[in-house]
């Protein structure tokens, strides 16, 4: 029988969980139960497409987490968490899935009741994709007597800085990225269909490069085109690409769930000059912000020389310009911790991995150019070596 291979060590989701803890014990919570799959697998190793149905992680002070889910996924938890006692894999019956009448979180509620939590304080995704108003109203109601009090990015802040581990897996992310814009520019040319292009994009992503094999990314690829492009995140039609236009693709390569995103843009044609100046801006821009990504500085730093610098070149940009990023499901591969923007007072530390996200949307079209980055001891790495600059075929 084929043994599942362990992501990661017991001591790491050990020293996790410890990390976690520790900033449970900050906000004064008895538990918590985390619904993010992201969170749900930094913690515990879980990963499996379930995230459409109600599931999650309990973690207290003592003993090891609790995974709970519908029962089918129970397996699942069997084969990819680091526990290996089964009162540790908890699931509900089948009759609670999509069930006007019934709902999980009344299944929970006597899980953590039998847990001692009938009376705690327990902290909740509030804001999270995968937590309803339905089910917070639920679960206040299977446990009256507790404290539901708001934990969103409670965990998430705990994955900010990488292990060697998880840096390891995302480079092996950035080479099957690197492996992708190989392809687009391979293949990209008048005629193509979009689509087909598409297709292209994830064979090669799922392929993987140099013996690593390519997990799904978080996100779609975003691939618009000409008009399209004036917008940040539309994705593919079957329209043909034409010559005179302008297509971005903002893509990532992924291993073991951990997400390299990167973006260039590809002219077909003679380049007009406003994109040539846009061009000039963005690279200077971007070399501005990549000198203030070291240890010690803040996140804001980056974002207020970049922006500086655009802004003498004519050019401006009123959105974040970078994001953290890791380990991700869809529908983000954002952390949803620490942004590139003015204010963003984070220290920025070694470990930590973000993508460097400075793109401009023209009246024409769009160009992105964008790096995922490492701060590292001394200062960063660009973890894709994908040339840096406008790419153009006649």
């Amino acid at each position: 029988m084929t043994t599942y291979q362990k992501n990661f060590t017991t001591d790491e989701y050990r020293r996790r969980i410890a990390k976690t803890r520790a900033a449970m014990s900050k906000r004064g919570l008895d538990a918590i139960f985390v619904t993010d799959p992201s969170n749900m697998s930094w913690l515990t190793g879980y990963d499996g497409w379930s995230f459409y149905v109600f599931q999650g992680v309990v973690l207290t002070h003592d003993g090891d987490p609790i995974w709970w889910g519908r029962a089918m996924d129970a397996l699942g938890a069997r084969r990819t968490v680091f526990m290996d006692s089964d009162d540790q894999i908890r699931g509900y019956d089948d009759t609670f899935v999509q069930n006007p009448d019934k709902h999980p979180m009344a299944d929970l509620g006597a899980l953590l009741a039998e847990a001692g939590l009938e009376a705690a304080r327990i902290g909740v995704e509030l804001d999270n994709y995968y937590y309803s108003a339905k089910a917070h109203a639920e679960l206040s109601a299977a446990l009256p007597k507790a404290t539901l009090d708001d934990a969103t990015g409670l965990v998430n802040w705990q994955r900010a800085v990488k292990s060697e581990r998880e840096i390891e897996y995302m480079r092996r992310a950035a080479r099957i990225t690197e492996a992708m814009h190989d392809r687009i520019f391979e293949i990209a040319e008048p005629g193509l269909r979009k689509n087909e292009l598409i297709a292209e994009i994830y064979a090669t992503g799922i392929r993987g490069r140099d013996g690593y094999w390519g997990d799904y990314p978080a996100i779609v690829p975003m691939a618009p085109s000409g008009m399209d492009a004036t917008a940040p995140h539309l994705t593919w039609d079957d329209r043909p690409m034409q010559t005179g236009e302008a297509t971005f693709f903002e893509i990532a390569g992924a291993h073991r769930r951990y997400q390299c995103p990167q973006s260039r843009t590809l002219f077909l044609g003679k380049v007009p000059q406003k994109y040539r100046d846009a061009e000039a801006a963005v690279l200077d821009a971007i070399d501005a912000g990549l000198e203030q990504a070291k240890p010690g500085k803040q996140a804001q730093d980056i974002a207020n020389a970049f922006n500086a610098t655009l802004n003498k070149a004519g050019f401006e940009k009123d959105s974040r310009c970078g994001y953290a990023i890791g380990i991700s499901y869809p529908p983000d591969w954002g952390e949803r911790t620490i942004s590139f923007r003015r204010g963003d007072t984070t220290v920025l530390e070694a470990g930590m991995t973000f993508h460097f996200m400075p793109a401009l949307w023209l009246d024409d079209g769009g160009l992105e150019i964008t790096e995922p980055i490492l701060i590292t001891e001394t200062g960063h790495e660009c973890l894709c070596k994908t040339p840096r600059d406008l790419w153009v075929k006649a």
